[in-house]
Order: structure tokens, then sequence, then C-alpha cells
């Protein structure tokens, strides 16, 4: 098969160990935002469309795991390894536009996974305890919810149906359980035969993406799931399955038309898939190591890669489209992979907002990985 021409990638340096996990903000009046989590206990702020650094959350003692912004910017939230005087293990909670750290909440071992509510009022963790938990952000101090039946130690967490599901899947355990949020009863199953390393819920809320093993899946997440949950209509139809060249560690789907999806692992290449078709439509190579994170931005006309040799890649997809009205089957192998033009710089206001940032690089201490 021809393979599209290789696109010439952003290449993001500041991190000093493997970039494990990346999250984008939505689009926001001062345009959108890309975070990284890395082994190095530094996470990352950066100019989502350009690349350019903002600044470094500085604090964390241990390996950070993940990472993730509400929906307007303005917090960040980071998960991690590391010990603290509170003589545990601890995510913490951190202001975007100053870099001030506004809370640590306490853990009894590592965390793995943090991820805020649609509303931004509440933060679900989960990691090697087995337990998710549901923290206020509104009453900090409030000892949090607790759902403590995880069949595993847990590695992904995200929401859906406006903050009525959430969504975790374990280290150790295949398959995606969905949890009902008001009786804290996992009410579905998604099978998978590996346990899954990416779990993405779609921009519009219709699909999840799950990567497990040499398989990408797609699930009908169902929107009207709350609203049937007790007429026990719950569908989440496996949607497409698509065996992979190589293992994978985290897969995409494009937000925009969803005609294609990115995905990301041990080979070191970035490959693009039709949707529709599995095909191979383009494959980018530029990491000197594994890709463990790859997420498409909010509009789609990029995407960014993580990787095992500590760099973030952010790679153009050229235009959407030519005419919104085509289909995505129209649109959907004629998306070639190009050289970056005409970025924009951050814009003077929001360096104003970061100027708080510690941008040294001193007193960074080794981190915990185990």
């Amino acid at each position: 098969m021809d393979k599209k021409k290789a696109g010439v990638p952003l290449v993001c340096h500041g991190h000093s160990r493997p970039v494990v996990d990346l999250s984008y903000s939505p689009v926001t009046p001062d345009g959108f935002f890309l975070i990284s989590a890395s082994k190095d206990s530094t996470p990352m702020l950066r100019n989502g469309e350009s690349g350019d650094w903002i600044g470094t959350f500085q604090g964390h003692k241990g390996a950070v795991w993940s990472c993730c912004l509400d929906t307007h910017a303005l917090r960040a939230a980071s998960a991690s390894a590391d010990f603290t005087a509170y003589m545990g293990w601890v995510r913490k909670l951190w202001d975007a536009l100053t870099g001030d750290e506004l809370h640590s909440f306490e853990h009894k071992h590592i965390v793995r996974a943090c991820a805020f509510s649609e509303d931004t009022h509440l933060l679900l963790t989960g990691g090697y305890e087995k337990v998710l938990r549901v923290f206020d952000l509104n009453r900090t101090d409030a000892p949090p919810r607790e759902v403590d039946n995880s069949p595993g130690s847990v590695r992904t967490v995200a929401w859906l149906h406006s903050d009525q599901t959430i969504l975790s899947s374990c280290t150790d355990v295949g398959g995606v359980r969905l949890w009902d949020v008001r009786s804290d009863k996992i009410v579905r199953t998604l099978e998978t035969k590996s346990p899954v390393t990416s779990a993405e819920v779609s921009h519009d809320g219709r699909y999840i993406t799950t990567a497990d093993g040499c398989t990408v899946k797609f699930w009908d997440s169902n929107q009207r799931f709350w609203l049937v949950i007790f007429t026990c209509l719950l569908s989440f139809g496996l949607v497409k399955s698509y065996d992979m060249p190589c293992t994978v560690e985290s897969a995409s789907l494009e937000p925009k038309l969803g005609n294609k999806f990115i995905a990301g692992g041990e080979d070191m290449w970035i490959r693009i898939f039709d949707f529709h078709s599995g095909e191979e439509i383009g494959c980018n190579k530029g990491h000197h190591g594994p890709v463990h994170c790859v997420r498409f931005s909010p509009g789609g006309e990029s995407y960014a890669s993580g990787s095992e040799d500590g760099t973030i890649r952010i790679w153009q997809t050229g235009p959407l489209s030519q005419n919104e009205n085509l289909s995505p089957s129209d649109n959907g192998t004629s998306l070639a992979n190009g050289p970056i033009e005409d970025r924009k710089d951050v814009s003077d206001e929001v360096i104003q907002k970061i100027e708080g940032f510690d941008l040294s690089e001193e007193g960074k201490t080794e981190e915990n990985e185990s």
C-alpha cells in the first residue's frame, strides 16, 4: 500500500524522562492548551497549537503518571507516585494560570489516573489501591466519595453521560468497567482480551475508544444510557475492532469528522487509520522510543504524541475538509499529513497570566517510580 508522505512535526523538548500522558483542553477564548505528564515529576503546559512551552508545575517528587485540564483550562490535575509529608501517595491540584499548587489529596498508594468532571466541580482519581475516589472541588477538605470494588489496579478513568457515569480500566485485568455514579455499582463491562492501556470518550460523547494489546476498539457509548438505566437497556455495543501491526499503548479518534483515528505503541510509529475500513492511510516516524500516548487536538487539525524518548511531537493533519458538508467517507483518505504552516504565537494575554510559573530547573528531586 502506498503510504502518505510523512509530515514534519513540531518537536517539543523539555522533559528529561519518558512522557506517559497527554491531555488537551477544550478551545477557550485564549486558544487551547496541552498538558503533559512525565516520569521526571514535572507536568508541563504548552500552547496546544504552536507547542510553545508556557510553564512547568513544580512540586512533585515522584513520577507523574496522568494529567488533565478542566473545561476552562483554569485548573490542572496530576496523578503521581510521590511520597509527601502527609505520609501518603498524593495527586495534586494546580492553578493553571499561575502554576500554584491549590491542594494535595492524600492517597495510600501510587495514583495512576485523574479526570475532571465536565462541570469542573469534581475530580476523579484511581490507582494501585483499587479504589476510585471522587473529590468535591468546592469542598477540598471534605472526605472523598469512594468506590472500592475495582477488580484491579486502576489504569485509566473518565467521565461520560454528563457526569452520570464513570469509566475505568485496570493495569492487570482486561475490560472497561462502567459505574453508575448514583449507585456506585458496575453496570456494564466492555470485554477485552488484554488490559486496556488507553480509554478515550469522543468529543461528542458518541464513542469510547480503547487500546488493548494489539487491538483498537470503538464502542457505542449510548448517550441515552443514564435515561434508561432502570430498564436495563444497556447497549454499549462494539462498533469497530481493528487489529494493529504492533502492541499499541494509546489511540485517539479524530474529534470533528470522526473519520479517522491514530494509534501509537512499541514500534515507535504513529499510524493513521480510516475509521470505517481500518485501512492504514498514513504513518509518521520520528520518535526514538515507544509511543506511550497520542491525542487529537480539540479541532482535529493536529495531534500530539509522547514517547519514551522524552519528547512530545505535534503533527498537522492538514485541512479537515474543503466542504464541511462532505461526508466523512468522502474525506477520510484525503487528509494527508504535511508540514506545519502559519503557526500562531502565544497571545500576550496568556503570557501575562502565567508569569507566576516557576521557570527554574533547580531543586528537582529524584522520583519514586515503584
